[in-house]
């Protein structure tokens, strides 16, 4: 079976789920040719008990577009994660998690399709794409940030903080670090 990218984002309104809320997520699912074989995404009313860490309402008080996208057309999380997992299952193939922090952005998905669904389609299969940009660029991981990634890398896409935004945008990121590797791998095979 073929494998699935399904590059995920979410916004929250702090750093650990269950104390916070996720505010939106979203996903992408490529194939490793850049192919978009679909997109998911929605706005989440807050968990009961949660609430907002400070540092973090304080950089939202700087995104009001993206705050303001984020709590429109809010859905329960129980519905929310009960249609994202039909939308993972009807995928054509293996699904591999794609974040960027993988940390953050896996952690809040797990902790919410457990919390709701009962388990996750993705299992333990998570990549991140800065460790993945470490390993192609030999760099170490705190100096491996998008201003030293080849421009090749990029697609002119905006990094908006709409969770829909950017899940499609690293995940066009991770398909062309992808094609970058094969070009490197297919030219080093036929030049010895």
């Amino acid at each position: 079976m073929i494998e699935i990218y399904v590059s995920t984002d979410v916004e929250t309104d702090g750093p650990v789920p269950g104390l916070h809320s996720m505010l939106s997520f979203a996903s992408a699912a490529y194939l490793a040719d850049k192919t978009l074989l679909g997109t998911f995404s929605a706005n989440l009313e807050t968990l009961p008990g949660a609430s907002g860490h400070a540092e973090t309402m304080k950089w939202w008080e700087t995104q009001k577009e993206a705050w303001d996208a984020s709590r429109q057309n809010l859905q329960s999380p129980e519905q929310a994660m009960r249609d994202y997992v039909a939308w993972l299952k009807a995928l054509p193939g293996e699904l591999v998690f794609l974040g960027y922090p993988v940390a953050f952005d896996y952690m809040f998905i797990q902790w919410y399709l457990h919390k709701f669904t009962g388990n996750s389609p993705f299992a333990y299969f998570a990549l991140d794409i800065k460790t993945y940009a470490m390993s192609l660029l030999k760099t170490n991981y705190r100096e491996t940030t998008k201003s030293i990634m080849p421009e090749d890398w990029f697609d002119d896409l905006p990094h908006t903080h709409l969770a829909l935004d950017d899940a499609i945008e690293q995940g066009i990121l991770f398909c062309n670090m992808l094609k970058s590797r094969i070009q490197k791998s297919e030219f080093r095979s036929q030049n010895g």
